[in-house]
């Protein structure tokens, strides 16, 4: 029977310090990548680590999960497995013998989560119009020098395989059609 820390941030630049603290564990798979889907290196090695009796500890809900269905999937899944799943910061333990009242708690506040992400996103894309409509927000400087994008535009024009041209640069087609326009 072994203790697991499952540590996930959203992108390599992102710091993992402030995740199960003092949680002590036999082993710790840490993800650097978004929680979108469950297509994430530490976690399908995880899932390949755990066996019957272990227990998994996530410092958080939206840790292991960004929507309702992957988080129920997931936990029911271990659980079936003889997993037993434990959220600190929210005090829930999963053990598969779960009542009525824990599901609901796990389904509310999966939902919950989910809620508070979506609000955000919506949040960032109204700002984000806000200040394009300001002419504020230009999106990331562009990695070109001016000679740079003048050589593509010249290119753009005159060349007819336009993906060689954009491997030249080392940018998609779609990417390239934006910096010609």
């Amino acid at each position: 029977m072994a203790t697991i820390n499952y540590i996930r941030v959203s992108s390599i630049t992102q710091n993992t310090d402030r995740q199960l603290v003092g949680v002590n564990c036999d082993k710790e798979f840490v993800d650097k990548c978004s929680g979108k889907d469950t297509n994430r290196p530490e976690f399908q090695a995880m899932i390949e680590y755990v066996r019957e009796g272990d227990t998994i500890n996530i410092h958080e809900l939206s840790r292991l999960a960004r929507n309702t269905q992957d988080l129920l999937n997931i936990v029911q899944s271990m659980n079936d497995k003889g997993v037993t799943i434990k959220f600190i910061k929210e005090n829930l333990t999963f053990t598969g013998d779960s009542t009525p009242l824990q599901s609901l708690m796990l389904t509310m506040l999966g939902a919950i989560s989910t809620f508070e992400r979506d609000l955000i996103l919506e949040r960032q894309r109204e700002g984000i119009a806000i200040a394009k409509a300001k002419g504020k927000y230009k999106g990331r400087p562009s990695s070109f020098t001016s000679e740079q994008l003048t050589e593509i535009k010249e290119g753009f024009a005159c060349v007819k395989n336009k993906t060689e041209l954009a491997r030249k640069f080392g940018i998609s087609r779609s990417y390239l059609y934006k910096l010609a326009s």
